[in-house]
């Protein structure tokens, strides 16, 4: 079991490592068992805490799940975030269209190294996989709309330069995404087995497309 200090409650450091532990126990456990088989018990042992711990930290399943999207959903949107701040800033120099789709094959084959390889994301797209065949519950699912209206903003950004053509920059956002990033994740669903070349040149082919479809006229 993690320890505590003597005669006190644990730090703030030591109780955040046990909530992660926690929901990386519960993680594992969800997708190679199924949610109803888990018990709190289980996840305890798993995270090597003692189960009112786990009580403390999440309540209840129910919210120990929610938790698990809702930490998958915060990571994602940092990790986008930070890519499109890196290669796709206001400041960044891109003026034509060969130098945007130069930065959004940077930046796709970037992401692509830090998700559709990452144990974590994949285990948690298999647990809302295997949770959507027991509930319609539209809360159950891990949360893009940050991430995808971060994507339609930088596409607005590059209309306004005249780079790319669309009046609907958010469906053009969800033709982007499901050129690269879920098609890289359709073609290798399994982290351990992901082949980095192979998403790579899946990002390369997808940006080469996206453009072809939206690029302004005049740059034609």
């Amino acid at each position: 079991m993690m320890s505590q200090p003597r005669g006190g409650r644990p730090s703030r450091a030591q109780s955040a490592l046990k909530r992660q532990a926690i929901l990386q126990a519960a993680r594992d456990l969800f997708v190679s068992e199924g949610v109803d088989r888990v018990s709190m018990d289980a996840v305890a042992a798993k995270a090597q805490v003692s189960k009112a711990t786990v009580y403390e930290h999440f309540g209840d399943k129910q919210n120990l799940f929610t938790a698990i999207l809702h930490d998958a959903s915060s990571s994602m949107t940092a990790t986008a975030q930070r890519v499109l701040d890196e290669h796709l800033s206001d400041d960044a120099p891109i003026r034509t269209v060969e130098e945007l789709e130069a930065a959004l094959t940077a930046a796709m084959i970037d992401l692509g190294d830090a998700m559709v390889s990452s144990d974590e994301y994949s285990a948690v797209f298999a647990l809302v996989a295997q949770h959507r065949q027991r509930t319609s519950d539209p809360t159950s699912d891990v949360s893009t709309e940050v991430v995808e209206e971060a994507f339609a903003e930088r596409i607005r950004h590059f209309v306004g330069l005249g780079l790319l053509d669309t009046e609907d920059p958010r469906t053009a956002a969800d033709h982007f995404t499901a050129l690269t990033m879920l098609l890289a994740y359709n073609q290798q669903p399994i982290a351990a087995l992901v082949d980095p070349e192979r998403v790579k040149q899946t990002m390369i082919d997808g940006v080469r497309l996206f453009i072809r479809g939206y690029r302004a006229r005049a740059h034609e």
